[in-house]
């Protein structure tokens, strides 16, 4: 099929269908819109874009993303510094966030426990759980992860790492269906979720 825009703009459209959610046809439409509206969005947009690829940075404390480490979470005094909440990734502790549903502290692992995809237990970030654990002070560390057979595995996997030390290990309750994921669920059901959380 003949192209109707010039490289550039084909370009832009590449690189948006590349995004979560936006298929060949809504880039199309996205990429028309920013370009309709190059003032008021495209121009913005394309200035807090290279801000975010100078400043965004991982945080050393959590593993949340922002432009500043430790991170706002981790620098914010009303934490709740006793409970630690373990999720899988970040798009996990924003929809937790989100929801309001806790003010915990949080641990990012990076991933879970895949064997078919090959990562294993050196693939994740818990090494420094076990050293946040062990340093002391958490009473409860609430296990966040998705309700997928390999977020399951993790989940048991963590339970039997952290057993050596005193504290109560839960896991998200009822509201969370089989299979899935907690970025995709409503704030009500993440609070249900998390306000019934059981004992691993």
């Amino acid at each position: 099929m003949a192209s109707v825009t010039g490289p550039e703009i084909e370009r832009l459209i590449q690189l948006l269908a590349k995004l979560p959610g936006l298929g060949p046809r809504s880039a199309r439409r996205a990429a028309l819109h920013l370009v309709k509206k190059r003032e008021q969005i495209l121009g913005p947009l394309a200035d807090a874009m290279q801000v975010a690829r100078e400043r965004i940075l991982v945080c050393e404390s959590c593993g949340n993303i922002d432009t500043l480490s430790p991170c706002t979470l981790c620098s914010d005094p009303k934490r709740d510094n006793s409970l630690l909440i373990v999720v899988e990734d970040v798009a996990d502790l924003w929809a937790l966030e989100r929801a309001s549903a806790t003010a915990g502290r949080y641990h990012v692992l990076g991933g879970v426990l895949a064997a078919l995809d090959g990562i294993g237990p050196k693939d994740l970030n818990l090494e420094a759980l076990v050293a946040r654990v062990a340093s002391g002070g958490i009473k409860e560390v609430i296990l966040a992860l998705n309700a997928t057979v390999d977020g399951q595995t993790t989940a048991h996997y963590i339970t039997d790492l952290l057993s050596p030390y005193e504290l109560i290990v839960t896991k998200l309750a009822h509201g969370v269906p089989v299979g899935g994921e907690l970025d995709y669920l409503d704030e009500g059901t993440l609070t249900a979720a998390m306000r019934q959380r059981t004992a691993v």
